[in-house]
């Protein structure tokens, strides 16, 4: 770096050096206070050990919701104040040249094809509307180990690069071997292609940017060679389900000042998501490769959470990290149901808890330690709020069968009443319920006095929405704390979790899945608050939106998951955000393109049918058979079981192998040749099976 940019780091270094300050000394100091007050009703009955253990988590719990708070607070502030001397999005993208070549790389597992390649027509379209499609190439990296899905993604690839004339400029490669998930795909592009563009912006399989952003994006780099990554926050779109629009309501209506804030505090120091991001590419290949944890799973082996820790390695090496929080057009979509948001959670909760094996590696910074800390507190906050509960539940118990001592031995003038503090317990709940439901009063009012409640709906339904959604989340709340205290406790008991790809899926979840899935956490919550009820009744009030919130989680888990929901309470204007009363152009484009119909074809096979279509169809034979040629020589033993299998493959159709050993047909040229040449010639019966029937 020039000794230009390194006075630039030097300055926004400073500023956050006080900001930091500034945080820590608010959470600190209150939460000592309220542990102070927490300790103090307590009743006597509990004993030293367990008034104790419900201050600490208490603290716990108290400073971990804070730091949320003054998150937002900072966030109001800065939207407030208009104008933001580190803000890097007022760049001069006009000026960008031939130098910043920038690849845009879809890394995808099992995805659903036309969705992707729908996703990648419309940026396409978006960058060559306003001219910029020259500065960019785009990368399909699939690690797909689905047979169908691999020849499906083909198709699409060929289809869109035919019909949008980018034939040399949208690019597909299937891995062979999924080493290291995501991480190790991009690594694999760096090693291949990564020295032909200066920058790489990498996406989710369900990610879509405008090409105003991406120009605009690369045009921040440009100006600030300071910078290693330039991440955005993408804001949801394309949600039906119940539950996936009461997420894309607060992503919309939070979200923006929560970035905000989250830009205040850490400037050049922010996280990486891993996706709708910017990273500069040299630096990121010299400096960000990912170690391998010693041990074994979960907590050893590969780092699954790749994108901090990139964020933090590419920090160490000297380039600054930062969230464009002012910067629109970029989106993304959420899970459609309960079960696919907790399955997703499981993956990222081991590797969030793997990071505790990084705070204190040499050379990371300390905002980046502290960020592995907060990642790791996202699912461990959850452990300690079920054992503060269950510390409470004792408490309360033990109130009711312990005895108080008034007269302490030995010689004493006045009995040992107990004190009870009432205005001290409301303030402590106060306070509590300030730092939790502010932010979200904070946040009515921005948008309402900067006019943009009309984008929600209107003032009234955007109060309405509100409430709902925080009545939805404060039932949702104890089925995740229940799950993600169980994904913590197993993880560290050792237990690996699968490489699933993500469900997009908006059928919806059946009874019986609800059931399978949440059976234990509803017997738990129906013991738990009947035995309340009967032991402390007062309790049980205090206690009943944790216990009814697990009880009904059976039947919250398939009601949240309908688009018939979802459907409702639009038709009605509730939940509304600005992507569905004024969308912008290119989720318009995206929603156009996903409803062209294909073209129709002479072949009774579907898209979803893709290994039958490759054997069978020819332009898709000779498609896959370029794309995968393999002309190895093999030993006679796996000559002859490719023999086999060509064999069993007409004798008994598609539906008689299984996904590796369509793998195996696909891998190989000549056996996926001599299987398509065959079926040709076979009777009415057998060819019906490959979709040849008349």
């Amino acid at each position: 770096m020039t000794p230009d940019d390194q006075m630039v780091q030097s300055c926004w270094q400073r500023v956050a050096t006080r900001r930091r300050l500034i945080l820590a000394a608010l959470v600190i100091l209150p939460t000592i206070f309220a542990a102070q007050v927490m300790f103090t009703l307590l009743p006597p009955t509990n004993g030293l050990i367990l008034k104790s253990v419900l201050t600490a988590l208490f603290a716990l719990l108290f400073g971990w919701i804070s730091i949320g708070f003054w998150s937002s607070l900072a966030g109001v502030m800065a939207l407030l104040r208009r104008y933001d001397r580190f803000s890097l999005t007022a760049s001069r993208e006009g000026q960008l040249t031939s130098a910043a070549r920038t690849a845009i790389l879809f890394p995808i597992y099992n995805e659903d094809s036309r969705r992707v390649a729908e996703i990648i027509r419309t940026v396409w379209q978006s960058l060559r509307e306003i001219g910029r499609d020259d500065l960019f190439d785009i990368f399909i990296l699939s690690d797909s180990n689905k047979p169908d899905a691999w020849v499906a993604e083909e198709e699409s690839w060929y289809t869109l690069c035919r019909e949008e004339r980018a034939f040399g400029r949208i690019f597909y490669r299937h891995r062979k071997f999924n080493l290291k998930r995501k991480s190790g795909n991009i690594a694999d592009f760096c090693r291949r292609w990564g020295r032909n563009y200066r920058y790489m912006i990498v996406f989710d399989a369900d990610s879509l940017m405008s090409g105003q952003t991406l120009t605009r994006m690369v045009a921040a780099m440009e100006d600030h060679p300071e910078i290693g990554i330039l991440q955005t926050p993408p804001k949801a779109i394309g949600s039906r389900t119940l539950l996936a629009r009461l997420q894309q309501f607060a992503n919309h209506l939070y979200g923006p000042i929560f970035a905000a804030g989250l830009h205040y505090w850490q400037l050049g120091e922010a996280q990486y998501w891993g996706h709708n991001a910017i990273i500069r590419t040299e630096p990121f290949i010299r400096h960000c490769q990912l170690p391998r944890l010693p041990g074994r799973s979960p907590l050893g082996g590969e780092i699954l959470s790749h994108d901090f820790v990139e964020s933090a390695l590419m920090r160490r090496a000297g380039y600054g990290v930062w969230l464009a929080y002012d910067l629109g057009g970029s989106y993304e979509q959420n899970p459609p149901s309960l079960i696919d948001e907790l399955i997703r959670d499981r993956r990222w909760c081991q590797g969030n808890l793997q990071h505790s094996r990084l705070i204190f590696t040499r050379g990371f910074f300390p905002t980046h330690r502290a960020l592995f800390i907060n990642g790791i507190m996202s699912y461990t906050s959850a452990l300690l709020w079920f054992l503060f509960l269950v510390a409470s539940t004792v408490s309360a118990v033990s109130a009711l069968i312990v005895t108080p001592e008034y007269f302490p031995d030995g010689p004493s003038l006045f009995p040992n009443w107990p004190q009870y503090f009432p205005a001290w317990a409301l303030s402590l709940l106060s306070s509590t319920m300030v730092l939790l439901f502010l932010p979200k009063v904070m946040a009515i009012l921005m948008v309402t006095l900067r006019g943009g409640a009309g984008a929600f709906g209107g003032a009234a339904r955007l109060t309405l929405s509100v409430l709902l959604e925080v009545l939805v989340s404060t039932f949702l709340a104890p089925v995740r704390m229940l799950f993600h205290s169980y994904f913590v406790v197993t993880t560290l008991l050792g237990l690996k979790v699968s490489w699933n790809a993500q469900n997009r899926d908006e059928s919806g979840t059946t009874w019986w899945e609800a059931l399978r899935f949440h059976w234990w956490g509803a017997l738990l919550g129906l013991v738990w608050g009947l035995l309340m009820y009967l032991v402390n009744p007062g309790f049980f009030m205090w206690l009943s939106p944790v216990v009814i919130g697990l009880a009904v989680s059976w039947p919250l888990s398939v009601w949240t998951s309908r688009v018939s929901w979802g459907d409702f309470l639009a038709a009605r204007g509730l939940l509304m955000t600005p992507t569905d009363t004024a969308p912008a152009k290119e989720i318009q484009l995206y929603r156009e393109n996903l409803e062209r119909r294909p073209a129709p074809e002479p072949f009774n096979l579907t898209q979803e049918q893709g290994f039958a279509r490759a054997v069978t169809i020819p332009r898709v034979f000779a498609l896959h058979a370029s794309l995968a040629a393999n002309r190895r020589r093999h030993p006679p033993a796996q000559l002859e079981a490719l023999r086999k299998l060509v064999a069993k493959a007409l004798t008994s159709g598609p539906q008689s192998l299984s996904a590796r050993e369509k793998i195996a047909l696909l891998n190989d040229q000549a056996s996926l040749r001599t299987l398509h040449h065959e079926i040709w010639d076979l009777d009415d019966e057998r060819a019906a099976w490959w979709g040849l029937s008349t």
